[in-house]
Parts: C-alpha cells; sequence; structure tokens
C-alpha cells in the first residue's frame, strides 16, 4: 500500500510537523492574490470617472496611492508565502534523505550493492534537490495564478457575460497544442532519467577505475563508454525539445492573444450599443492579465510530472524490504558463543552455502579456511547480519538474532572487511566512529595497542590527517590497521576478521596479529585467512568448500585427517619459502 500513496502524500508524510507551514504558504498566497487584483478594480473605477469628465485629481492621487498600497501587500504576501514553503521544502529534502540513509542501513547488503553507486547518489542528491522548486514554489504560485485570473473572470462576468466567455476564446487552442506537447511525456522523462542514470555510473566508473585505464594505456578506449553514454544522454532531450518545439511554440504564441477576438467582438458590441465603452475598456485592462497566470499554472505540469517520477524512484528505495528485527530484544543470550544451523543462503538463484552447521564458543579464535569463492566471506556476512540467511538460524547464545534489536546486535560485533573503507574525515574521527562517545585520549589509546600509533604519528597532521575519499591518502595496509583499531575501540563481545590483513607487509602483519591478540581477549574471534600461517593457532579451524563445511578442528588434527587443508598447507608453505628467498620444498 505504501507504494501506491501519491507524491503529494509522500511530501506531507516527510513534511511532519512542517505541514502547517505549506498551509500558511497557501493562506499567505491567495491574500497576495487578491491584494494583486485590487488594483485592477481600483483602476476600472478610475477610467470610468475619467471617460465621465471628472477632474478631482487628488481623489486619483489618493486612488494610485491605494493601488500603490495594495501592490506592494502582494509583494509582501508573495515573498513570506515563498519563505514558509521554502522552510517547509528544506525539511522535506531533509527528513527524505535522512530516511533514505537509514534505509540503507536497515534493508539488506545485496540491495545496496546491485545499485550503481552514481545511481543512488545521483537520486539522493541531484534529483532530490531538482524537487526543491516544484515544492517550495508550486504551491502558493499555484494558489495565485488560479485564484487571482478565477477573480478577475468572476468579474468580468459581472459587466458583460459575453466578453468574459470572448476573452478566454484562445485558451482551448493553446490547450489543445499544449496537450500535444504532453504526449508520452513520463515515457520520455523516464528515458532521461535513466539515460542520466547511465552517464552518471559510466562517469563514476572511469573515475574510479583512473588508475587502471592509466597503468594501461586504455584511455581512448575507456573513454569512447563515457563518450556514448554522454552522447546518448544528450540526444535523449535534444529530440525530446525537438518534438515539443512546434506544439509548445503555437501553445505560447495563441492562448495570451485575447485581443483577436477580445477587441472586433468588443468593438462590434459598442457599435451596437449592447456595451458600453468605460466597460469595453475595463474588459480589454482584464483581458491582458487573465490568460499568463494560467499559462503558468500549466507550465507547472512539467515539475508535477517530474515529482511522480522522482518521488517513484525515492520511494523504490524507501519500500524495499528491510531485515527483520524487533524494536526490543525478545530474549537475552546466556554468553557470546555463536551457532550456526542448517544454514542455506544464496544470491538472487544462485545458493552459495548448503545447510551449513557450525559452533564458535564463547571466547575462542575460530577461523575459515577453504578455495576462494567457496562462502567464507558470505559466512562473515551473515553472521555481522549484512543479509539473512534463506533457511535455517544463527544463534547467539542461544538466541536467534532475528529476535534481537539491530542496535542491540550491532552493539556485540565488530566486523571488519578486507576491504577496509575509510571516511574522508581525520584519522581520529575515522578511529572514533567505532565508539563515537571516546575520548581522544581512548582514541590513542587503541591506535597505540593496535600497532597504528607510530605511523600515525608520521603523517603531516598526525591524528589529525585527513584520510581521503575511501582512505585514499593512506596506504591499503595502512586503512586495514585504522579499520581494526575502530573495530578494537568497539569493543564488541564478538569480532569478525575477513581477510583483514590481506594487503599488509609480513612485518606489519605480525605487528597487528600480536595487536589482535591482546586486544580480543575474551572475545569470540571469527577470523577468515587465506595466509594459513597466521591462524594455526586457533581454537577452532573450519574448512569450507562449495559452500558446506568440509572438516574442523585443530590445525595439527586438520594436518592428519583433512587432505584438502592439507594441499592448503603444503601450498602455503611453498610460496612463504620461496618469498623469504629460501629453497621451496613443495
Amino acid at each position: 500500500m505504501e507504494t501506491k500513496k501519491s507524491p503529494l502524500a509522500w511530501v506531507m508524510a516527510f513534511a511532519g510537523r512542517h505541514k502547517g507551514m505549506y498551509t500558511a504558504s497557501v493562506a499567505i498566497a491567495a491574500l497576495g492574490a487578491v491584494c494583486g487584483i485590487v488594483p485592477y478594480f481600483l483602476m476600472g473605477d478610475m477610467l470610468r470617472r475619467l471617460i465621465a469628465g471628472n477632474r478631482d485629481w487628488p481623489a486619483y492621487l489618493a486612488t494610485g496611492l491605494m493601488m500603490a498600497a495594495f501592490w506592494a501587500v502582494r509583494v509582501l504576501c508573495h515573498s513570506l508565502s515563498t519563505t514558509c514553503s521554502h522552510v517547509a521544502t528544506f525539511h522535506v529534502l531533509g527528513a527524505v534523505r535522512k530516511e533514505m540513509c537509514d534505509k540503507l542501513s536497515r534493508v539488506q547488503l545485496g540491495y545496496v550493492q546491485d545499485l550503481p553507486s552514481g545511481s543512488l547518489k545521483n537520486t539522493m542528491m541531484e534529483r532530490l534537490d531538482s524537487m526543491e522548486t516544484t515544492l517550495a514554489h508550486i504551491l502558493p504560485e499555484f494558489t495565485t495564478n488560479l485564484l487571482a485570473p478565477l477573480c478577475v473572470f468572476v468579474y468580468m462576468l459581472t459587466i458583460d457575460w459575453r466578453m468574459a466567455l470572448i476573452s478566454l476564446a484562445t485558451l482551448p487552442l493553446g490547450l489543445l497544442c499544449y496537450s500535444l506537447m504532453m504526449i508520452g511525456y513520463e515515457t520520455r522523462f523516464a528515458n532521461a532519467v535513466q539515460k542520466t542514470k547511465i552517464l552518471n555510473d559510466t562517469a563514476v566508473e572511469y573515475i574510479n577505475g583512473i588508475e587502471v585505464i592509466k597503468a594501461f594505456g586504455k584511455a581512448k578506449h575507456s573513454y569512447a563508454r563515457f563518450v556514448v553514454a554522454a552522447k546518448e544522454g544528450a540526444a535523449c532531450f535534444v529530440d525530446w525539445m525537438r518534438r515539443c518545439d512546434i506544439p509548445f511554440s503555437l501553445a505560447m504564441v495563441l492562448t495570451p492573444c485575447t485581443a483577436l477576438t477580445v477587441l472586433p467582438l468588443g468593438g462590434l458590441f459598442v457599435m451596437q450599443g449592447s456595451l458600453t465603452v468605460p466597460d469595453f475598456v475595463m474588459i480589454i485592462l482584464l483581458s491582458v492579465g487573465l490568460i499568463q497566470p494560467l499559462i503558468t499554472c500549466m507550465s507547472f505540469s512539467d515539475d508535477i510530472g517530474k515529482m511522480k517520477t522522482i518521488v517513484g524512484e525515492i520511494t523504490q528505495v524507501l519500500t524495499q524490504p528491510e531485515l527483520v528485527r524487533p524494536a526490543e530484544d525478545k530474549a537475552t543470550p546466556r554468553d557470546n558463543t555463536v551457532t550456526l544451523e542448517n544454514v542455506r543462503f544464496g544470491y538472487r538463484e544462485k545458493e552459495v552455502l548448503h545447510g551449513v552447521s557450525m559452533v564458535f564458543p564463547a571466547g575462542t579464535v575460530n577461523a575459515l579456511v577453504g578455495p576462494s569463492g567457496s562462502g567464507k566471506s558470505t559466512i562473515a556476512k551473515l553472521v555481522a547480519a549484512l543479509w539473512d540467511v534463506n533457511a535455517g538460524c544463527i544463534q547467539i547464545g542461544g538466541v536467534d538474532i532475528r529476535d534481537l534489536s539491530q542496535e542491540s546486535y550491532n552493539q556485540k560485533v565488530a566486523y571488519v572487511s578486507q576491504d577496509s573503507y575509510l571516511f574522508d574525515d581525520t584519522i581520529r574521527e575515522n578511529i572514533r566512529m567505532g565508539r563515537p562517545g571516546a575520548t581522544d585520549g581512548e582514541v590513542e589509546a587503541v591506535a597505540r595497542k593496535s600497532g597504528c600509533h607510530e605511523f600515525i604519528m608520521q603523517l603531516e597532521n598526525g591524528y589529525d590527517t585527513i584520510a581521503g575519499g575511501s582512505g585514499g591518502h593512506l596506504s591499503g595496509g595502512e586503512r586495514q590497521r585504522i579499520a581494526i583499531a575502530r573495530a578494537m575501540l568497539k569493543d564488541a563481545p564478538i569480532v569478525i576478521l575477513d581477510e583483514a590483513t590481506a594487503y599488509t607487509d609480513p612485518e606489519n602483519e605480525a605487528v597487528i596479529q600480536a595487536s589482535v591478540a591482546r586486544l580480543v581477549q575474551g572475545k569470540t574471534l571469527i577470523v577468515i585467512a587465506h595466509r594459513l600461517s597466521t591462524i594455526c593457532d586457533a581454537d577452532n579451524i573450519f574448512v569450507v568448500d562449495d559452500g558446506n563445511i568440509l572438516a574442523a578442528g585443530t590445525h595439527d588434527r586438520l594436518l592428519q585427517t583433512c587432505p584438502l587443508y592439507r594441499t592448503m598447507w603444503q601450498a602455503h608453505i611453498c610460496v612463504k619459502d620461496t618469498a623469504e628467498g629460501g629453497k621451496a620444498v613443495c
């Protein structure tokens, strides 16, 4: 039902306590419309008196000043009205962005990964920003531009109903032309949105891959895709505009030409004596300003159509299924033992884990090893609750993690992936994200314990050095060490390290391993590692192969009982000896 809500219903829902600002904006705009019409009535009265031979100049001056006063109030009302609508609109845009960010934290990881980053960024930033003009102006200005000509038309009916209707004679022609222009609007705008998304995605991909492009001299070939996307993005707008040129021009030329009917027919009525000269002059004046506001109202249909498409993109994100979690814990885990019972999971249609069962006892070090693509990282992500299992369950201390609130469970687990992400902020703040309330002293203390302090102090501004976008100002190993320090500061009872030393050189890897050993004492540690020498002392080693647990036990036991583990160990020792310059015995 949420997806069927109208764009206006979504806007009002996000407006929250600022709905009254929109109401005030419309009310003030209506008052301004009335104040904008009154000068026309006063002008008509002046014309009648002048034609009748009245030469009371002080009275005319007073009427002129009154007209100026009403016009000033109209300008003031317009300013107040748009101020109110802008306050409400910026609240709506802020609320939508916050809700979208919160939503992305609650949906499964797969949905976010399937969306190109350029498309999501385009929706949350540029597309959402483009709604500002519509939301901030359409309510007050639509009210003003619709109410003012309506009042003028009613007044013209009281003067001469024939001339009132004649003044609208060009409006049907203009509406017909405008309708022809709007045929296929939603399809064409949706196509423009899609082409823009492709252009954004291609640009982001090109920029992110610029290092590889330069290294392999493929700049021209790689740039070709961006050129095609840019040309198609421009072409869809150009073709659209070309199709609209003729009907739009006809609509803009014909609709406001009220004089084409008012002057000849009005003159005929004057000659016949059925219309007085003062009334004729008044009709001419009023008809001149009757159609233009209606044209402005019609132009809003373009903005309304855009808003419908944009709200559709936003609601597509906001209505995605979430990880099913209660608001409060339904039970309390007895300890930090992690248990997987007959877990099945797949990406889209392909099942990756086939009934996996395993136990990570509280306070132990557990390792997951196996060939690439065997399902190790998938198990880690499921335990970290980045995904929900398709079948079976994952328990913490005997409690299904789906019976724990998301906030509660997040406090229990610290997860460090092999692709350590740092924000474009200081090193200090990147570490502090593990526990936002930590003091500077606590941040530096955990950095010392995790072996980060020395290299941080060698940076240009120490802990105040900016990490750069995605941590781009640091090396891969430095990013990983910062990420580990962040996880350690969180002080969660369950720690997951998914190949967290992949980019670290052997010397620093030994430092990190020693630091991790000190910092995870008494915690449940789950480690994924391709360097088997780093997990020889693990309490439990699980060998994962093709989505199944092939074997489990200690290092020595697996060497004796698991051929796959023995083969992996021998290959690791061979590579290690060769890397260290020794003679490889494989």
